[in-house]
């Protein structure tokens, strides 16, 4: 990013200066009382700033570093109100806004058209709602009781899966939408620590899973690409308009076995039982044109291979009859952003439920943790009492299919509000 004298800004102290701006937001909160004064002017320059800043742009996006906005202030000489409203104007990004507003509208109008039920699942939960790392739940306390809730122990919810699949067998086609907490400790360009995830609960084998991703992948695509009213009010480049468009009416789908022979012919080293890198993901991608690609069938966590895998997967997927010592399951793998749908055929039976859930390395941590299997009860009960139907789900994640629809390197620039583990707003 060049500043006014058309000089580079050096990227190199991004970590400090991550930290200097979040004073700044700071700032910016505490002083709103008096910007009200300012608000009229400041939009108007600050649209002024902001066409200069697509011109100078390399790659076109609106992208600041805190060095641009010191120079900012002290070039045009700001005064204390009308600079902290710009601030606060050029970080609310309007067009990662409106972009995950559509998408969540073409989702929803996807999802309505086809029988889905929406479910406001808990947030505050047991160990239930947890994915399969625990060591990333965040737990909720309150009143110095580290169990507050009837002596037992809460956690931010990861996941709403458990929720939805104990609706199935009564409503068929469910989704909900809402935050997935994770004590992620990397900050980086691809993690979060809070991010919105869709997520879908259907009736369904593998194959019509898959189908239904590509679907609904495709609503949110098409909903921005195929209005030129849209493509011209979020300033979309060509570029990712036209690929867009071009979706494949089937992504191209490689198992995890391939993907690792793919892998080592592409010059990377790789060993079976490996887990895939994000940038061997896009190697992958790559291979296939740059199209989102399926890896699918992925190792049985519970199957003996004799040898320790890096490779983990929720414990109740459905193993795979035809491919022994795999599991029905698919990551979908965006451009740009990576692995941003998980799924899997479901296990609906009680007893192979409790016992993969017993041999899992996810219930191990959580013993470790000091929790037990009666995290799970309300769900065992549920298939012991009302029983299941063969069924299948995913999660989106929707600041990674954002990253993907705007071509963005970055998550923190595909949220209104970035969270990580140095960002607490």
């Amino acid at each position: 990013m060049k500043n006014f004298s058309g000089k580079f800004f050096s990227g190199r102290e991004r970590g400090e200066e991550q930290k200097n701006l979040l004073l700044l937001k700071t700032a910016v909160n505490n002083f709103n009382r008096f910007l009200t004064g300012y608000a009229k002017n400041a939009t108007t320059f600050s649209q002024k700033i902001l066409s200069r800043i697509y011109k100078i742009s390399p790659a076109g996006e609106i992208f600041l570093s805190e060095k641009f906005l010191l120079a900012l202030a002290v070039r045009t000489a700001l005064k204390g109100g009308l600079f902290l409203y710009l601030i606060f104007t050029i970080y609310m990004n309007e067009k990662t806004i409106k972009i995950t507003n559509q998408i969540l509208k073409s989702a929803r109008n996807y999802l309505e058209a086809n029988n889905y039920t929406e479910i406001i699942t808990p947030r505050v939960v047991r160990a239930s709602g947890a994915c399969e790392n625990v060591d990333t739940l965040f737990e909720a306390s309150a009143q110095g009781e580290e169990k507050w809730f009837n002596k037992k122990r809460g956690y931010l919810c990861q996941t709403g899966q458990l929720y939805l699949e104990a609706l199935v067998p009564k409503l068929g086609n469910v989704y909900c939408i809402g935050p997935s907490f994770r004590a992620e400790p990397k900050v980086d360009d691809r993690h979060l620590t809070e991010f919105q995830m869709l997520e879908i609960e259907l009736p369904t084998n593998f194959d019509g899973l898959l189908c239904e991703i590509e679907n609904i992948i495709e609503s949110m695509a098409l909903g921005l690409a195929s209005d030129p009213g849209k493509i011209k009010k979020l300033n979309l480049k060509n570029k990712d308009v036209e690929r867009l468009k071009n979706l494949p009416v089937h992504f191209p789908r490689v198992n995890y076995d391939d993907a690792i022979k793919l892998l080592n012919k592409l010059g990377c080293q790789k060993e079976w039982g490996d887990d895939i890198s994000s940038a061997e993901e896009q190697k992958i991608v790559e291979h296939f044109k740059g199209q989102p690609v399926f890896i699918t069938r992925f190792p049985d966590p519970m199957w003996d291979f004799k040898k320790k895998i890096e490779v983990e997967k929720f414990f109740n997927m459905l193993p795979d009859r035809e491919n022994p010592g795999r599991v029905l399951s698919a990551d979908l793998i965006l451009p740009y952003g990576g692995e941003s749908v998980g799924a899997a055929a479901r296990i609906h039976e009680p007893e192979t439920m409790i016992r993969r859930l017993k041999n899992s390395r996810m219930f191990k941590r959580l013993v470790e943790k000091g929790g037990s299997i009666n995290d799970f009860d309300w769900y065992i009960e549920q298939l012991k009492t009302n029983g299941s139907v063969p069924h299948a789900g995913c999660g989106i994640g929707l600041a990674r299919v954002v990253k993907w629809l705007m071509g963005e390197s970055d998550i923190r620039n595909c949220v209104a509000f970035a969270s990580n583990k140095e960002s607490l707003i």
